[in-house]
């Protein structure tokens, strides 16, 4: 395939990008790709990733093999395009190659759930967003029903503050 910003050089550099459910990609030579600023972090590692995580995945398989059948449902990638690039098109690719990916972790890692330390205690029990607005709110009920409406107050700001910093990742998350 050729640079689609020059034509002549041999596109070596490729770029996927979704934003809106809408897939574009760009296929650069290396030339061009720096000429606008792309580079590209893995370049300055002396160990090949992709290369690596493709040759762990099952390879040669028949056509009528399930697994190189396998197509994610979101953007189109198939089983085999994985094997070749070493990278996902999208987040569900995830659920639509299950299988060769847990095979591909048990691999790796020895297995297929993660199972490393804990984060060690900060005196304080860890709370889920949900448990402490719920904490949240009921300190504000017994603040109001014992007529302590400084800290009333207080507890009703930083329920706010709780519930806009929940909007911010909840919108973050879905960008």
């Amino acid at each position: 395939m050729k640079c689609e910003n020059c034509g002549e050089r041999e596109a070596g550099v490729h770029f996927t990008q979704i934003r809106n459910n809408r897939k574009s990609e760009m296929h650069l030579c290396k030339e061009c790709a720096k000429s606008k600023g792309f580079h590209n972090p893995l370049d300055d590692v002396p160990f090949p990733l992709a290369e690596f995580l493709t040759s762990m995945v099952q390879r040669g398989a028949s056509p009528s093999d399930p697994i190189a059948r396998l197509v994610c449902p979101e953007c189109g990638m198939r089983s085999m395009d994985f094997s070749r690039l070493g990278r996902f098109g999208c987040g569900q690719c995830y659920t639509a190659f299950r299988a060769p990916l847990e095979d591909l972790f048990r691999k790796v890692h020895g297995a297929t759930r993660h199972r490393g330390r804990t984060p060690q205690p900060t005196g304080r029990p860890q709370q889920t967003p949900i448990e402490e607005e719920v904490r949240l709110k009921e300190d504000l009920r017994k603040a109001i029903e014992r007529e302590d409406f400084e800290l009333a107050a207080e507890l009703r700001d930083r329920l706010r503050t709780h519930k806009d910093e929940g909007e911010r990742r909840t919108a973050a998350a879905g960008d």
